[in-house]
């Protein structure tokens, strides 16, 4: 592993910003405290700051010496989550329900270790966007920041994106060209019917009835109307209708996520689900109405940008830690708005098995939105050595 000295010696440095902000989190649009943390730091380090973008967001602009060129951006997201943590060692959440359950803390900490070396080594032609995000989880920050104007003032030529892994080794990577992560969308379908007597319901429509077959149908979109070699998930996660034993409602309410690798496939899911959706619900004597809220695109990373990449992560770890055909997930990443703008890559940095949590761990795996999960912090070499050898090598 091609680690450098200089970073290896700031580890703990950087490991101390991470802690702090790990035991300080902050939700979505509220990362006041972190990105005052992320605007002083790069401050202090002479690296321009434009504040704002996003509404919390940070972003850094980092000169070389060697005159103009190329641009490139390197992100991290900076938000928690509403998360109650179990883990009780010195650095645990200080507020109560929120919690860096996915590692952001870690994300924001690895760049400003990056932004850090490279200030001290400017001996490259072009410039160094240094992207701190808020709002990852849920809130769209990437896609706000573009509409305050982020690659208008910033034209990168590239963008690149990283996140810790559970599961994956200590200093592996995996990436793949095309979808790495899938779209996020979410619906809700109330079906009216009306109510009445259970006792009587021949004077009823009954919307529970209906909505029960609509849950059903629903599924026959993934194993009858998508073909079997396309990916997608439909799942059902609510289901609401009544108050009491004797009375039949006159609404339920079913709700649910869609996610797929492509926007052609979402919008087949999404004409089916409402044709499926009205056609049952009248079938029962009811009506429904149905809101689908697209969230997250799917994250497509670029070939070229991903071969980019492969080159500075293999140079780094070596050839035998990077899986260049990871599995896709069905999770979502609004870096997916980025990369619909600018070519980029995103990549996952192992973060182990969960063996590196000090004594005082929740009982829980540490896995990514568990109340149990902590940042492994042997990454921070590793992948600040990324951000560093991945900018230097695209300006040189």
């Amino acid at each position: 592993m091609q680690l450098l000295p200089e970073i290896l010696a700031s580890t703990d440095e950087i490991q101390v910003i991470r802690r702090n902000i790990h035991a300080h989190p902050e939700l979505r649009f509220e990362e006041t405290l972190t990105a005052d943390l992320v605007a002083e730091a790069l401050s202090s380090w002479g690296i321009p700051i434009v504040r704002g973008m996003g509404k919390t967001g940070v972003v850094g602009r980092l000169d070389g010496e060697l005159g103009p060129g190329k641009m490139i951006g390197l992100r991290a997201d900076m938000d928690a989550l509403p998360l109650q943590e179990h883990n009780a060692f010195a650095h645990a959440s200080r507020h109560a329900g929120k919690m860096h359950a996915c590692g952001h803390d870690g994300h924001t900490a690895m760049l400003l270790g990056a932004a850090q070396y490279l200030s001290n080594h400017r001996d490259f032609k072009g410039s160094v966007i240094f992207i701190f995000q808020p709002a990852e989880e849920g809130g769209g920050g990437a896609r706000e920041m573009i509409k305050d104007g982020l690659f208008k003032q910033f034209p990168c030529d590239a963008v690149f994106g990283l996140h810790n892994w559970p599961g994956i080794p200590v200093g592996d990577f995996g990436v793949t060209v095309g979808p790495m992560m899938a779209s996020s969308n979410a619906f809700q379908i109330t079906v009216k019917g009306r109510g009445g007597h259970a006792a009587l319901p021949h004077n009823s429509a009954d919307p529970v009835i209906a909505g029960v077959n609509v849950v059903q149908a629903l599924q026959s979109i993934i194993t009858r109307n998508k073909r079997p070699v396309d990916a997608a998930v439909l799942s059902i996660t609510q289901f609401h209708a009544g108050e009491t034993s004797n009375v039949i409602p006159d609404s339920a309410f079913i709700g649910g996520t869609v996610r797929t690798f492509t926007l052609e496939v979402l919008d087949l899911i999404e004409t089916r689900l409402r044709e499926i959706t009205h056609g049952v619900a009248g079938a029962f004597d009811c009506s429904a109405e149905i809101e689908f809220i697209r969230n997250y695109p799917p994250l497509i990373n670029h070939q070229q940008e991903v071969d980019f990449a492969v080159s500075v992560i293999t140079d780094l770890v070596g050839a035998g830690h990077v899986d260049t055909q990871i599995d896709p997930t069905m999770g979502a990443e609004d870096f997916a708005f980025m990369v619909l703008e600018k070519p980029g890559c995103y990549v996952f940095l192992g973060n182990g098995d969960g063996d590196h949590r000090a004594v005082g761990h929740g009982m829980g795996p540490c896995q990514l939105h568990n109340p149990s999960y902590d940042f492994n912090d042997a990454l921070i070499p590793i992948g600040v050595s990324y951000w560093v050898k991945l900018a230097q090598r695209f300006l040189a």
